[in-house]
């Protein structure tokens, strides 16, 4: 790349010092340990089976006034912005396609993690993050009613705490609903961190970390599972797991993450009643408006025709 002589140019590679320090020269069994303290709670103060969904969730829409629909979803220190785009028909398309397509495209930003992102090319992790955004959407959108067409769903990550997954997926639910995208029903997910025998429900980054690591001992159930669902049809949608984990674990951890699913739904309806409301707020003050501009308009009709009548 050419140098520009009026900053300064720093190298175009090099290693994070964290790399340095202790905290990144841990083992897994002290990583592990400093994941929930002496009171048996995380570093954030909850418990091993307590979710961000309740106090500290929070949610609105019509975050973008350029798309059709929009969504913001704060899962304390997960931030994610979703928006959608009107249905446009498939470029370069050989053949007819029966059924509507989603093209999703997840991106972090740059100042998301604490390690560095590409700010243009997208990496693996997030071309990832696309392809299971789109297989978790697909069963939720009814894609026989705009058949040739695609949808543009784009989900920008502004902070990752981990459950980044779960979060695009809420978001992009919320989106298409707000943007009046026929569905059979509001899409939830929720992730589950298994290390050992215990069971972190919607983990940070950290407890991320180390339930993907390899332990010591293959015996021990070490993995990340993310489940998404269609609450009222009672109806899983995606499940995506990483690592190794046995039979009754999934199953147990299932049931957990349908209970967790069904949490989210009335925070996603209470956040469309509201928009709802708005749009009637709004569109009467609009009407309001509109009838004072046109009372003006005809007072001043009547002034012209008595002024004209005059002469």
């Amino acid at each position: 790349m050419p140098t520009d002589y009026r900053r300064f140019n720093g190298p175009e590679d090099s290693i994070s010092y964290n790399r340095f320090t202790k905290e990144y020269l841990k083992s897994y069994e002290d990583l592990h340990k400093d994941l929930i303290d002496e009171n048996g709670l995380r570093k954030d103060g909850r418990s091993l089976d307590e979710a961000r969904s309740l106090q500290m969730f929070f949610g609105r829409t019509d975050m973008i006034s350029q798309a059709k629909g929009s969504s913001y979803i704060e899962l304390k220190k997960t931030k994610v912005v979703c928006s959608v785009f009107d249905p446009r028909e498939i470029m370069h398309q050989n053949e007819f396609c029966a059924l509507g397509q989603l093209y999703c495209e997840v991106k972090f930003a740059p100042f998301s993690c604490p390690r560095q992102r590409r700010p243009l090319a997208p990496d693996s992790e997030e071309k990832a993050l696309s392809v299971a955004l789109r297989k978790a959407l697909e069963p939720s959108v009814c894609r026989h009613l705009f058949p040739n067409y695609q949808i543009d769903i784009f989900v920008y990550i502004l902070e990752h705490d981990g459950s980044c997954l779960a979060a695009a997926i809420t978001a992009a639910g919320l989106a298409l609903a707000n943007a009046a995208v026929p569905m059979y029903d509001i899409m939830t997910a929720c992730s589950v961190a298994i290390i050992g025998d215990q069971m972190f429900v919607d983990p940070t980054e950290a407890e991320e970390n180390v339930a993907i690591m390899n332990p010591e001992t293959n015996d021990i159930n070490n993995g990340l599972i993310t489940m998404s669902m269609m609450p009222n049809l009672k109806q899983i949608s995606d499940f995506r797991q990483i690592g190794s984990i046995n039979f009754d674990c999934i199953m147990k951890t299932m049931e957990v993450l349908q209970k967790e699913c069904l949490k989210f739904l009335p925070n996603i309806q209470r956040i469309l009643v509201l928009n709802v409301k708005n749009c009637f707020a709004q569109q009467k003050l609009l009407d309001k408006e509109a009838k004072e501009r046109e009372a003006a308009l005809n007072a001043k009709m009547e002034e012209w025709k008595a002024l004209l009548n005059n002469e």
